[in-house]
């Protein structure tokens, strides 16, 4: 029996930060950033909130539609770049915040594609018998590695959280391919704070704590590389575009969406856009898009939908799954 999504949640910092504030700032005029990235408002965390705490939220929403309690859960994964903490891993904090057994925590770190990363080795797990039900929550905030005065990445990136119980049962996932290639790790990057770069006045002085991206290379690198494995992955399903009832891309800027979408003449209905509200979450995008689909009804038994993601390293993947 295939693995097969029961239930899905979400969570998102309570400020919500409009174009008119980050124009103030940044001296862009809001509908310029709108032309840019296609996002009207974005969710910012305040002190208080923390990646493990959207998560721990998130997750709850996910229990509740599967109807099962944390006991239930014999696997706990965590996918994020902005984690609260080096160690202990978020996934640890996750499980103490869901009071749940004793079971395995951790995290992957495949920057926007993590979920996809996530979803692989979950069905990993249950195919061979090794988990019963399993937790993913993807959960990011970016807000606080972002230099507010760089418009590039600071009217792009926001903070958020998708979870999902996944178990085995009819329908489900079909097939999943995931990719990277370490040659093009520049093209968006954290560069200080770990072991190579560690913390120090100078890189504080420098900005080398903020996150860099190579803007107009990495978009000509992320719909290049998503289109070419979105055709391989579809050949070996012996499927075409037209035969997919809904994709659900990471939401990273509604340029690079609309460019995919129009080289391969994918209709627009068909695709599930959050990017407007919630601005590019990282990892949590792809989870966040799919609730709330699930959450306005969108998705229908028997339906196939496509998730497909392109982050950092760079990685990228795709998942189909018959629901």
């Amino acid at each position: 029996m295939p693995t097969t999504i029961i239930g899905t949640g979400r969570a998102l910092p309570k400020r919500i930060v409009t174009n008119n504030q980050l124009s103030e700032r940044l001296g862009i005029y809001p509908e310029e950033i709108l032309k840019r990235t296609g996002i009207v408002t974005r969710h910012w965390a305040d002190p208080k909130e923390t990646t493990a705490s959207l998560a721990i939220e998130a997750s709850k929403k996910a229990l509740l539609a599967a109807g099962l309690s944390s006991e239930a859960i014999d696997l706990i994964l965590v996918t994020t770049s902005s984690a609260d903490m080096f160690f202990p891993s978020t996934a640890c904090l996750v499980q103490r915040g869901l009071s749940t057994r004793n079971i395995p925590a951790f995290d992957l770190n495949a920057s926007c594609s993590g979920f996809l990363y996530a979803l692989s080795v979950a069905d990993q797990y249950l195919c061979t018998d090794s988990a019963k039900h399993v937790l993913i929550a993807s959960s990011e905030i970016k807000s606080r590695s972002i230099n507010p005065d760089d418009a590039a990445t600071a009217i792009l990136f926001a903070d958020g959280a998708g979870a999902m119980i996944l178990s085995k049962g009819e329908g489900g996932l079909c097939k999943i391919q995931l990719g990277a290639d370490g040659r093009a790790h520049r093209l968006i990057r954290l560069p200080a704070g770990g072991s190579l770069e560690p913390l120090s006045i100078e890189s504080l002085a420098r900005g080398r704590h903020y996150m860099q991206m190579a803007g107009q290379k990495l978009f000509r690198t992320a719909v290049k590389t998503m289109e070419r494995e979105l055709l391989k992955f579809l050949k070996s399903l012996s499927l075409s575009f037209d035969q997919i009832d809904h994709y659900i891309f990471h939401q990273a800027n509604l340029r690079i969406l609309e460019a995919i979408l129009r080289r391969n003449a994918i209709p627009a209905d068909r695709v599930h856009i959050t990017l407007s509200r919630f601005g590019n979450t990282s990892s949590s995008t792809i989870p966040i898009a799919l609730d709330v689909a699930l959450e306005e009804k969108k998705i229908k038994k028997g339906e196939r939908v496509l998730l497909s993601a392109f982050g950092g390293g760079i990685t990228w993947g795709n998942a189909l799954i018959d629901w």
